[in-house]
């Protein structure tokens, strides 16, 4: 079952370089359920990846944020006890006064509903195109998808955001 995020809340949290979860807010918490913080503190992000995503978005969000260029992307996330929320996410990098990574920061807000029905799509097409040929034949796929719609990934997801 699909639950919403609330449109007045911000869903916060903080890794370390590996992915792991340092810090989690309360509506993050909330929406995830389990056992709060013991679930989700010191455990990798993936710990609420849901399988209908492709490895080719985090794959680009890795790339992007290790350069420390900001990322906005649209994932769906597993929750605790089974069920499901999209978000629009903005992953960051964190740097200390020297401007080394020392983690990584992610804000997500609730989508354009309009927006996860495009993009849910198109997700559903890149993991069966991942399942034959890989995140190359993924990569491919998207490439030929935002060409055929003039933009760039970035200008893409946030046009959709303003649906």
């Amino acid at each position: 079952m699909e639950k919403f995020v609330d449109r007045n809340y911000f869903l916060v949290t903080k890794t370390n370089t590996k992915g792991v979860i340092t810090y989690a807010n309360k509506p993050f918490i909330d929406i995830v359920g389990g056992n709060g913080e013991r679930d989700l503190l010191h455990k990798p992000h993936s710990v609420v990846r849901h399988p209908d995503m492709p490895k080719l978005i985090f794959k680009m969000m890795w790339s992007t944020i290790k350069q420390k260029q900001e990322i906005f992307a649209y994932v769906k996330n597993k929750t605790f006890d089974g069920d499901f929320y999209w978000v629009f996410a903005n992953v960051t990098a964190s740097v200390d006064a020297n401007g080394m990574v020392v983690g990584y920061y992610s804000v997500r807000r609730a989508p354009n509903r309009k927006a996860v029905s495009i993009v849910s799509g198109l997700y559903q097409k890149l993991l069966e195109a991942e399942k034959r040929g890989g995140i190359q034949a993924s990569t491919m796929l998207l490439e030929e998808t935002l060409q055929a719609e003039g933009y760039t990934y970035d200008a893409w997801v946030n046009k959709l955001q303003r649906l």
